[in-house]
């Protein structure tokens, strides 16, 4: 099932999720539908909170950027990945920038700074423990959605002068300004439930 993609200005997007406890249906139905989601909204990654839930958990699937000449994907893991209550353990010296964007802030990419290897521990979709050292897009994402699960959004990584200039489009999406091309829930269509 499609779910609706929460919108800047949600709580939730801002919130430090919780850990998952136990592989149940429940959770396994959860995952299929952020997948169904991310791939739905032409997204890599999706997170729990993007959809409105707590859990520590993320999704991923770089497989439409495999093709991509300006992205390095080369020896990523089959996709999609899940990943349940990661952990960032380690990360390189290393930092690049990159221009991101993310379904929770439709139409607004800015570059942003973060390292460009890290080490990550997390349960698989099997509730396995696995860990990966990720570099390039692979880890770039794991950062990106790893920072949804702490509450925080690629826009609190750039300069205050470029928050600045985007502060009225911010304001705007969190009022349910925005137009996108796949269901979305912001705090005025909350409002109006």
């Amino acid at each position: 099932m499609i779910l609706p993609v929460f919108i800047f200005g949600m709580d939730v997007l801002r919130e430090t999720t919780r850990e998952v406890t136990a592989n149940t249906p429940e959770l396994q139905e959860l995952i299929d539908n952020m997948i169904e989601t991310m791939r739905n909204a032409a997204g890599i990654g999706l997170a729990a909170p993007q959809v409105g839930r707590s859990e520590r958990l993320f999704v991923v699937d770089l497989e439409p950027m495999v093709d991509d000449p300006d992205v390095n994907t080369n020896g990523i893991p089959s996709q999609p990945m899940v990943l349940i209550n990661p952990k960032i353990v380690d990360e390189g010296d290393q930092e690049s920038e990159f221009e991101e964007g993310c379904l929770s802030i439709p139409d607004i990419r800015e570059n942003v700074w973060r390292p460009e290897q890290i080490r990550i521990q997390f349960l698989d979709r099997n509730f396995e423990p696995r860990e990966l050292e990720a570099s390039a897009m692979l880890a770039r994402v794991f950062q990106h959605e790893y920072d949804h699960l702490e509450g925080v959004l690629f826009v609190d990584h750039i300069s205050p002068f470029r928050r600045r200039l985007l502060r009225r489009r911010l304001r705007d999406m969190a009022s349910g300004l925005v137009e996108t091309d796949y269901p979305v829930l912001s705090t005025a269509s909350e409002e109006t439930a």
